[in-house]
C-alpha cells in the first residue's frame, strides 16, 4: 500500500497547492489575459500532479513508456485505441437512449437540430473525450495501477484506482467571481470543491456507477497490459454523454428519475446495472483476445 500512499499524498499536495498559489498567480495574470479563478486553480493543480508524477516516477521506477501503460507496440495499441472507441460508443449509446426512451431526459426547449450542431458537438465531444481519457488514463491506468499493481498485484490496482476515479468527479469546478477575489480564496475554493463530499449518501448511486466503471477499465488495462483501449472506451464514452448533454436536460418529476443521479442526470443505478453487464461482456471479450494473441506469439 505504499504506492497507493505516495499518490493519495501526491493528490493532496496538488490540492493543497491549488488552495494556496491560486491567489498570486491570479493576481499575476489576471489584468493581462483575465483568466478566471478557477481556471487558473485547474491549471496549477494539473502541473502540481505533473510535477509530483516526475519526483515520483524514479522512486516508485515508473521510468519507463510501459509503466505510463504505452508499452504495447504503437501500431498495436493505436489499433486497439480504436477498436475500443468502436466498441465503447455503441455500449454508451444505449444505455443513453434507454434514459431518453424512459423520459428520464427531455430534449431541451426549442432545440433546433441540424447539421452544424450535431458536427459541432460530434467535434467538442470528441476533443473533451481525448483529453479526459489520455489525462486520467495516464495517471490512473498507467503510473497508478503500475506502481499498485507490483507491489500489491492487479486486482487491488483496479479496485484502488476505481476509487479515486470515481471520487475524482466529485470534485466540483467551484467558482469565485473576480469581484469576491481576496486572499482567502484559494481556501474557500477548495471548499466548495469538495463540498459534496458533506453529503455522501446523496453521491451513492453516481459514485457506485462511477467506480462501477472504473473497475472495468482497470480490468481492460490489467488484461491487455496497456491503456490503448482504456483510452479507447474511455474516450468514447465521454463522446455519446456529450451529445445527451448538449441536447437535453434531466426531467426530476419522472417517475423513474431516482434511476439517474442528481450529480449529472446520467451516471446511476441504471448506468450501474448497465456497467455491470457490459462489464461483463469486455471482461469474456478482452480475456479471449489476449488468449488469442498469447498463441499467435506462440505459434
Amino acid at each position: 500500500m505504499r504506492a497507493f500512499s505516495w499518490f493519495i499524498l501526491l493528490i493532496l499536495a496538488a490540492l493543497a497547492a491549488m488552495a494556496v498559489l491560486t491567489y498570486p498567480v491570479w493576481l499575476w495574470l489576471h489584468p493581462h489575459y483575465g483568466f478566471p479563478f478557477h481556471r487558473v486553480a485547474d491549471r496549477i493543480g494539473l502541473i502540481a500532479l505533473a510535477i509530483g508524477v516526475a519526483l515520483l516516477a524514479r522512486r516508485l521506477h515508473l521510468t519507463d513508456r510501459a509503466s505510463f501503460g504505452y508499452g504495447a507496440p504503437r501500431a498495436l495499441f493505436l489499433r486497439e485505441l480504436a477498436l475500443a472507441f468502436m466498441i465503447g460508443a455503441p455500449l454508451m449509446a444505449v444505455i443513453v437512449t434507454v434514459i431518453l426512451g424512459l423520459g428520464l431526459r427531455q430534449w431541451k426547449p426549442q432545440l433546433i437540430v441540424s447539421a452544424p450542431l450535431l458536427a459541432h458537438i460530434a467535434l467538442t465531444g470528441l476533443a473533451r473525450g481525448f483529453a479526459v481519457a489520455l489525462i486520467e488514463e495516464s495517471f490512473l491506468r498507467g503510473a497508478m495501477f503500475t506502481a499498485i499493481a507490483r507491489e500489491s498485484g492487479a486486482r487491488l490496482a483496479v479496485l484502488l484506482t476505481a476509487l479515486i476515479y470515481a471520487a475524482s468527479h466529485f470534485v466540483a469546478q467551484y467558482h469565485v467571481d473576480a469581484a469576491q477575489v481576496g486572499w482567502s480564496s484559494g481556501l474557500v475554493m477548495l471548499g466548495g470543491a469538495l463540498s459534496a463530499f458533506a453529503h455522501p449518501l446523496s453521491l451513492a448511486d453516481a459514485f457506485l456507477a462511477l467506480f462501477a466503471v472504473g473497475v472495468v477499465l482497470g480490468m481492460v488495462r490489467a488484461l491487455t497490459g496497456h491503456i490503448g483501449a482504456c483510452i479507447g472506451l474511455h474516450a468514447s464514452w465521454v463522446w455519446v454523454i456529450t451529445f445527451a448533454r448538449e441536447t437535453s436536460v434531466p426531467d426530476a418529476a419522472s417517475p423513474l428519475s431516482f434511476l439517474v443521479s442528481r450529480f449529472d442526470g446520467v451516471v446511476g443505478w441504471l448506468v450501474l446495472a448497465w456497467t455491470v453487464l457490459a462489464g461483463v461482456g469486455l471482461y469474456f471479450y478482452y480475456s479471449r483476445r489476449g488468449a488469442a494473441a498469447l498463441m499467435h506469439r506462440g505459434g
